[in-house]
Formats: C-alpha cells, structure tokens, sequence
C-alpha cells in the first residue's frame, strides 16, 4: 500500500475564482490518492461590503458547507497548499490573518518538514500572481517548510507560464475558471501529493 499522505487546501475568495480552484485541487489531490481537508480561511469584510457585490455574497452562501480553517488542520496536513487572490501583489487580509494566527504552533517546530504550495488569481494578465506566490512563499520559509511547486516540469507549464504555482485571469469576474487553468491546478495537486509521498517515505525509512 502506499504511504497514506494527508492534504489540507486553505484558502480564500471573494467572489468565487478562488473557490472554483480550491475545489479543483481536493479533486485532483484525492484522484493522486491523498485524504484531503478543504477549509476556507474568515471572512474579515464588513457585511456591508459584501452585500454590495451579488457575487461576493453568492460566494459565501456557496461556500457554506466548507469548514473554516483551524490550527489542527496544520497539525493534521501533511502538506498544504494555500490560495488566495492578489491584493496589491500581496496574499489577502483573510488569508495573511490566519497566517498570524500560527505563531504557537511555529515556536513550537509543528509547521516544520511539511510540504506547501500555492494558488493565486489576478484581474488582469499582469495583476501580481507571481509576486502574490513568492510573497506567500516567505512565510514558508520562516516555517522551515518545504515548497514543491509545478516549476517547468509539465508541458503544460509552457502554455500557462507559471512555474510558481496555478494562477489564473479572471476579469471582472467575466472570465470563469477554464481548462488550462484545470489542468494547472491537476498538474500541481499531483506534484504536491508525489514528493509529500516521498518525503513522508524517506523519513520513514
């Protein structure tokens, strides 16, 4: 039997992209033959913000039935693999705040020898994905994890162009999740999931 590797997708959207992808990744993490956690991180919004975009507030009532991320999640995960859209190239207040919140679990080396990866989605072509990706990434570092990201390693990562992690263009919410971006997302989930594997195995050993 292979060795038994544990996911947790943590992520955060607005409007729904996000959403969209962190599903895709579950997906594509138990079809590699993980057991997965998708839990989303707290909405920090103001109800009157969100109630002033009909697909803000269609996105919180569709994401209902996921859990809210915890620190036993970490605990739990063998890997994770964080989303979040760019805000000013930059992860989102929503997701930088639990992030915050995991200074015990740090000091205590419990976020350590875990693999982590990232997805990101912008407005626009050119709206920070990579710097949103490698802003996400220095925390792992402080974590003392271990990043596994698609790199060029996939033929499909020559037509996307993101070796940082899946990102995808949404618009103004006019350009919905596609294959390419699905594809990315498959790519990613099965990276993460193969080296999780071989780590877990190699320490074993």
């Amino acid at each position: 039997m292979p060795t038994s590797v544990n996911v947790a997708v943590v992520f955060y959207s607005a409007t729904g992209t996000l959403t969209t992808m962190a599903r895709a990744m579950t997906e594509d993490a138990e079809a590699a033959g993980a057991t997965v956690r998708l839990r989303k991180v707290a909405e920090l919004a103001p109800q009157a913000a969100i109630d002033s975009n009909p697909a803000w507030a269609a996105n919180i009532e569709a994401t209902a039935d996921i859990a809210e991320v915890t620190p036993d999640d970490m605990r739990w995960a063998d890997a994770v693999v964080f989303g979040s859209p760019t805000r000013y190239g930059n992860v989102s207040a929503q997701l930088k705040q639990f992030l915050d919140t995991l200074g015990g679990l740090w000091q205590a080396g419990e976020l350590a020898d875990k693999v982590y990866s990232g997805f990101t989605a912008s407005a626009t072509p050119h709206g920070g994905q990579e710097t949103t990706l490698i802003a996400l990434y220095n925390t792992i570092h402080h974590f003392g994890g271990i990043l596994v990201t698609p790199g060029y390693t996939h033929a499909s990562k020559f037509v996307d162009g993101n070796p940082y992690g899946t990102s995808h263009v949404s618009g103004q919410g006019d350009l919905p999740v596609n294959e390419q971006t699905l594809t990315a997302v498959r790519v990613q989930a099965e990276r993460v999931v193969k080296f999780t594997r071989a780590l877990k195995d190699g320490l074993g050993a």
